[in-house]
């Protein structure tokens, strides 16, 4: 996809972004004045206005109300606060559904969405996209050369409610997708196999969406609808762009990720932004959400690829949509905001400026809760306001990692689809690799199947289950010229059109691991058993145990690491280790758990001449160096002693509180 990011590397916040969304729409006019006044309180720089106001800004089809958002605009401006307008274009007013059904999503069991909520349009509505172009036209019309506004905020988490939609301008927008990609419909049929089952096709309008259907559906088939879909979201963006390149072309642009979401390749989307913006809401409840959230900050560090990228959202307390909605205790605010500057981010939002009195959110927390400012969460985020705007000089500045993780959107799609393997989490054995590494406060960056590896000592490609051949000679490449390599189980198992790589799976890259694989074996549970599922033991230089799967592996050049020494694969091979060029390629036939997990990446980056900077701290502690920035944060409810000559070197306290975060400086 063609970047169309008119800023590329070059735009840069002129100050820390601070602040959050602003939804003055849902208060009295007397309340703004208020606003105005605890803002600059606060240190707020930037408010996000405007995200869910189209009812308010069109109440009527075709009649337009801009009054009150001219004079919100220019209250902001006149207290120095900078404005990231949103199209507004995220939660479509009632008429719309009334006036234009067919602009509704439609689920695959054919269940049309319908209002009450939001997000209620399906993605390849074209009277939806008639009707936000006409929105967002409007906005840039008046607003574009407002003093004001600093960016454009296009839509709002695309996908996250409606991922994909079923009805029928999205199968015929799915079929105009599948012949631009296909041609032909005989290459569609070669491609998705559709001999099996009957399935042939003489014309691309026989094809409809993966609805609900008898039984499994075509695993192509479902991929192509998970890449168009993906698409689809992204071409919402890109048609609100079009109009905003033309009409504000000074203005940056940018649409808010969601971390870890499945549903987007997020590594095309990033081509289109001009700033990556990210929402986070870890769970303050979960002991593992720090390295989740570690994770998802370098993955947005990494989309962005040397752009500037930005927390857009975050709760400064309570959330109100899980099952339990813990509150953050002290402190774990700013920890979270910190943890994010520290992997590169150039500002720090909320969501929201001011809790609703009322509405589905009422009981999210906002920077003025219900009980007003006088509150230890206002007083928090004020402190934190302050201290980011003396630290002005880190906008721009990177971090610098040696180690790579591949991260595979389509692998992600296509390894948890029905009829294949039951219980496989990509995610889930995507972190069993990370959290050694963040326990080890090895920085990491994250990097497409295509990218360029050269820059680093260590590439890790857990669960890589598609593999085309531009992905295989990368890797091999990258090996070649005396890089290592570890590849975990279930990589290489199928093209580009989910077709099996014969011949003991891998491809090309059977060679550089020096291995095939004869036969899966999945380990399993007896039938209606509570127990959890079995682990397996390992033996060799390697040790410990693994767990989910098992299989049958054949070295050819490899090396034997480890052994399995039970279960349905027990005496065959687990671990190898194999030369190829210059460098060496590692393969993992299990999932290890947490304790062998971090044995083996050790190793790994031992044999590798990778070191940590800082190493292994203690549980919970979180060491990331951003340039000569050095943050020390600690996720323990309880105060930790840090060694006494990291503290010195950092020129630090030598206790750290719990959730808190010390800024040191390293000095070469």
């Amino acid at each position: 996809m063609a970047n169309s990011s008119k800023f590329g590397a070059t735009w840069r916040p002129d100050r820390i972004w601070f602040g959050g969304d602003y939804n003055p729409e849902q208060w009295p006019r007397e309340i703004w004045d208020e606003d105005m006044t605890l803002m600059q309180k606060a240190g707020v720089t930037v408010a996000t206005v405007a995200v869910f106001a189209w009812s308010k800004l069109e109440p009527r089809e075709g009649e337009f109300d801009f009054g009150w958002l001219d004079e919100l605009l220019d209250l902001l401006h006149a207290n120095g606060i900078s404005v990231d307008l949103a199209t507004a274009t995220a939660a479509p007013p009632a008429w719309m559904a009334k006036n234009h059904p067919d602009s509704l999503p439609v689920t695959a069991s054919g269940v049309t969405l319908s209002t009450g909520s939001r997000q209620q349009y399906s993605p390849s509505s074209k009277t939806y996209a008639r009707l936000a172009a006409c929105l967002v036209s409007k906005m840039a019309e008046r607003y574009g050369s407002h003093p004001a506004v600093i960016s454009w905020h296009l839509n709002n988490e695309l996908g996250c409610h409606v991922a994909q939609c079923y009805g029928e301008d999205s199968a015929e927008a799915f079929r105009l997708w599948l012949q631009a990609k296909y041609g032909t419909i005989e290459n569609l049929n070669r491609a998705w196999n559709t001999e099996f089952w009957s399935q042939r096709y003489t014309e691309f309008d026989q094809i409809n969406p993966p609805r609900q259907a008898p039984t499994f559906i075509n695993p192509t088939e479902l991929i192509d609808f998970d890449r168009f879909s993906s698409d689809a979201l992204l071409k919402v963006y890109q048609r609100e762009a079009e109009i905003l390149r033309a009409a504000t072309p000074e203005i940056p642009l940018t649409t808010n990720f969601m971390g870890l979401f499945k549903y987007a390749n997020y590594w095309q989307w990033a081509e289109e932004v001009d700033f990556v913006t990210d929402d986070s809401y870890p769970d303050p409840a979960d002991p593992q959400h720090p390295a989740q959230t570690a994770a998802t900050r370098d993955l947005m560090r990494s989309l962005a690829r040397g752009k500037t990228w930005m927390l857009m959202e975050q709760a400064p307390n309570a959330v109100n949509w899980r099952p339990q909605n813990a509150a953050k205790p002290a402190g774990m605010n700013r920890l979270y905001s910190m943890q994010s500057v520290a992997r590169g981010s150039d500002g720090v939002m909320y969501f929201q400026w001011r809790q609703s009195r009322a509405g589905a959110e009422k009981f999210h927390s906002g920077i003025i809760g219900h009980a007003g400012s006088e509150t230890r969460v206002f007083r928090e985020t004020a402190a934190l306001g302050s201290e980011l705007a003396g630290m002005q000089e880190i906008i721009g500045t990177r971090n610098h990692a040696k180690v790579a993780m591949v991260f595979d959107w389509e692998s992600w799609w296509a390894i948890e689809q029905p009829a294949g393997h039951t219980n496989l989490s990509y995610l889930g054995n995507f972190m069993t690799w990370y959290r050694p590494l963040f326990d080890q406060n090895v920085l990491v960056d994250f990097v497409p199947p295509q990218g360029d590896l050269s820059s680093y000592d260590l590439v890790i490609a857990p669960m890589l289950y598609i593999m085309d051949d531009r992905t295989q000679q990368n890797l091999a490449d990258y090996v070649a010229a005396g890089g290592n390599l570890a590849v975990s189980y279930q990589s290489g198992i199928l093209d580009e059109d989910l077709a099996v790589h014969l011949g003991g799976y891998f491809g090309k890259l059977r060679e550089v691991l020096g291995l095939w694989v004869e036969e899966f074996a999945p380990l399993a549970k007896p039938v209606r058993s509570t127990k959890p599922l079995p682990e397996v033991a390992l033996s060799g230089s390697v040790s410990g145990k693994g767990k989910v799967w098992t299989e049958t592996i054949h070295a050819t050049t490899a090396e034997t690491l480890a052994v399995f020494l039970d279960g349905p694969s027990a005496e065959g091979i687990a671990v190898t280790r194999n030369s190829f060029g210059k460098g060496q390629a590692f393969y993992v036939g299990t999932q290890p758990n947490k304790p062998t997990a971090t044995m083996l990446v050790n190793r790994i980056l031992a044999e590798a001449g990778v070191y940590s900077e800082f190493g292994f701290i203690g549980k919970g502690i979180e060491i990331v160096r951003r340039e000569d920035k050095v943050f020390v944060m600690n996720h323990n409810d309880q105060p930790f002693e840090l060694p006494a000559e990291l503290a010195g070197k950092l020129g630090i306290a030598s206790t750290i509180a719990a959730y808190d975060c010390l800024i040191g400086i390293h000095h070469d």
